[in-house]
């Protein structure tokens, strides 16, 4: 993968311009991104979701030679022929690929799912299509990818675009001077091919989907737009709102912010960089947003030709010694962890709203939850809205997670530019309570040194969420009951202490011990049980044995489990591993497993076990 980066670096500009630093060094603000164009998904433009050739390159010729030098024509993917007719008439003429004839799949969605044979690559895949530019274009365009894992190249019209990694983060490249009359024609190549340097690391418990996983638009902007507005309400009272301006009339502009329902209009002038910020007292008749009533507005940004608006909810999230506050009152956080990973017995990890809308109904009316831990990397945009929608208060987090490379600069950079366009697309989302920076990492200097780095950046980026991470506690050896200890030296950074806890799982404590457990943890922060879970296949039953990957073991574990919870002063929230079964190579018991992860409350066709009901009915308690 290092050398596929770096040979593309050499043939296509870079989407974000990242300096190589170590985190002991780290700068006064994270790396800067290509084009934000947040709230993208409301913009108008054309949507390039649909039939796509592809084709495989499992040994990337493609992108190199045998050599390591620049790929010859006849492998070049991205030119702007028609092999098939130039072969035809030319017996001198070779070319060893042909995307305009090769097999059609439909897009947004994983390759993994398109055919047998494909169902275990990991490697690089070429897409590509044709599309009717706009007529009479005037303004400026862009593609803009909701996602494509891991690492993307872009060209249009058999001239490179941009470059890109992350597989779940937004992506833009401008091409209004490369959209010619009449069909163009995009070719993408996505190399999910994960190393010991990329962020997640190769050894993960997911499944893997390669492809371009969410939507790919054509937008269309003014010459001078808002790439980037953030409208929220501060923890003193007052709306805030931060607007920049992209374009040749950015610096210097006159800018409106409108909320109509509440005749709020606040104008102001953009300075010498396009940048705008202003506060203001929020109106009386404002109402906050929370799980009860999840109250979204119409903004609107108004700047020169262009208006930008988004549908946003204004509340408060904040700690108070060992209580997280939502709008001032104190919060239970009944939730659940997900996966971005549709119902049915072949996920795609295509998450239409449909599907999303099926797996957070599970939680909110299910489940009678308030919160989702959107695990382990930033979900679809579709997810987020309704999120906003339904009133799910929700964790997100990037793809840090255990094995990474904290020593080498250039990760540190990648999991970055991760968190910030993490950020940037999802910070006007009220769902939004807590960003986290990693999980399950083993302690040591350099990892403390680059998660500090990511803490700060939050920060930075956003003063008004809670900053987490799933951290391991280290377990008494010696003592005769369950005695767990939180040494982690990250918790000083942090607003809300989290534990992964599998004690009856994935050790041999008796369920009935639990109730004797020692949680040794700071008692002037917040605590959530980040996970907490056991494995059952649905339909198999053991009620006089309770075997592992029964129903009965599961739902016994979670009432024990519960228990030993209610048993933590400074608990305030739970997500439980995991809603629904999901896809996982490493789970590989053939009775039970079979690629699985069986840790859902839910089959992965949406079947209810056991579980499901001792944890709904514990939520309803605490609900009351």
């Amino acid at each position: 993968m290092t050398m596929l980066l770096r040979t593309i670096a050499l043939l296509i500009p870079a989407t974000m311009a990242v300096a190589p630093l170590g985190a002991q060094d780290a700068p006064p603000a994270p790396p800067a991104s290509g084009p934000v164009l947040v709230a993208a998904d409301l913009r108008a433009g054309t949507d390039l979701s649909g039939p796509w050739h592809y084709s495989i390159d499992p040994f990337r010729s493609g992108i190199a030679g045998f050599h390591g030098e620049a790929p010859d024509k006849g492998q070049q993917r991205w030119l702007d022929i028609d092999p098939r007719a130039a072969m035809a008439t030319d017996n001198r003429v070779l070319y060893e690929f042909d995307l305009g004839h090769s097999p059609v799949t439909t897009l947004p969605s994983s390759w993994l799912t398109e055919a047998p044979e494909l169902r275990h690559y990991q490697g690089l895949m070429w897409y590509q299509r044709t599309f009717p530019a706009p007529v009479q274009r005037r303004g400026r365009y862009f593609l803009r990818f909701g996602a494509a894992n891991y690492s993307t190249v872009v060209y249009l019209n058999g001239k490179p675009v941009g470059r890109h990694e992350g597989g779940f983060t937004p992506f833009a490249f401008e091409v209004t001077k490369l959209l010619r009359d009449g069909d163009n024609q995009v070719t993408v190549g996505v190399d999910s091919q994960a190393t010991e340097t990329t962020v997640p690391p190769p050894v993960t418990d997911w499944e893997n989907y390669g492809g371009i996983t969410r939507p790919i638009r054509l937008i269309a902007t003014p010459d001078t737009y808002v790439d980037d507005a953030w409208v929220r309400l501060q923890r003193d009272g007052k709306l805030a709102v931060d607007v920049h301006l992209d374009g040749p009339q950015a610096a210097n502009r006159a800018v409106h912010l409108r909320v109509a329902e509440l005749h709020l209009d606040r104008a102001g002038v953009t300075d010498a960089h396009g940048d705008w910020r202003a506060t203001v007292a929020a109106p009386r008749a404002l109402v906050r947003w929370s799980p009860e009533r999840p109250k979204l507005y119409d903004v609107a940004v108004d700047a020169g030709e262009d208006h930008w608006h988004d549908r946003i909810g204004f509340r408060t999230i904040e700690t108070r010694g060992a209580d997280i506050l939502l709008n001032g009152k104190p919060i239970f956080l009944r939730g659940i962890s997900m996966h971005e990973e549709e119902l049915g017995t072949d996920p795609t990890r295509a998450m239409t709203p449909a599907a999303a809308r099926a797996l957070l109904s599970e939680i909110k009316d299910g489940l009678h939850g308030n919160y989702v831990r959107l695990a382990h990397y930033p979900h679809a945009e579709v997810t987020l809205r309704l999120a906003d929608e339904m009133g799910l208060l929700v964790w997100s987090e990037v793809p840090v997670y255990w094995r990474v490379a904290w020593g080498d600069p250039d990760t540190l950079a990648r999991a970055r530019a991760m968190l910030a366009e993490n950020i940037h697309r999802d910070r006007n989302r009220a769902a939004i309570a807590i960003w986290s920076v990693a999980n399950e990492t083993p302690v040591t200097d350099a990892r403390n040194a680059f998660l500090r780095t990511l803490v700060a950046d939050v920060r930075r980026l956003d003063d008004t969420r809670l900053v987490s991470a799933a951290l391991l506690v280290e377990r008494d050896k010696t003592a005769d009951h369950p005695v767990m200890t939180l040494a982690d030296p990250l918790a000083g950074a942090l607003d809300v202490l989290a534990i992964n806890t599998y004690n009856g799982w994935y050790t041999s404590d008796r369920l009935n011990t639990l109730a004797t457990s020692e949680w040794r943890v700071p008692a002037d922060k917040p605590l959530i049980f980040s996970e907490l879970g056991a494995d059952a296949r649905a339909g198999f039953h053991d009620p006089v044995k309770e075997q592992k990957f029964s129903e009965e073991f599961q739902a016994d574990y979670y009432r024990a489990t519960l228990g030993m919870a209610d048993r933590v002063p400074t608990l305030r929230g739970l997500s439980p591993w995991i809603l629904k079964d999901f896809r996982s190579p490493r789970r590989q018991n053939p009775d039970f497993q079979q690629g699985w992860n069986r840790k859902g409350l839910i089959s992965e066709t949406g079947q209810r076990k056991q579980a499901f009901d001792v944890l709904a009915s514990y939520y309803a308690n605490r609900a009351k």
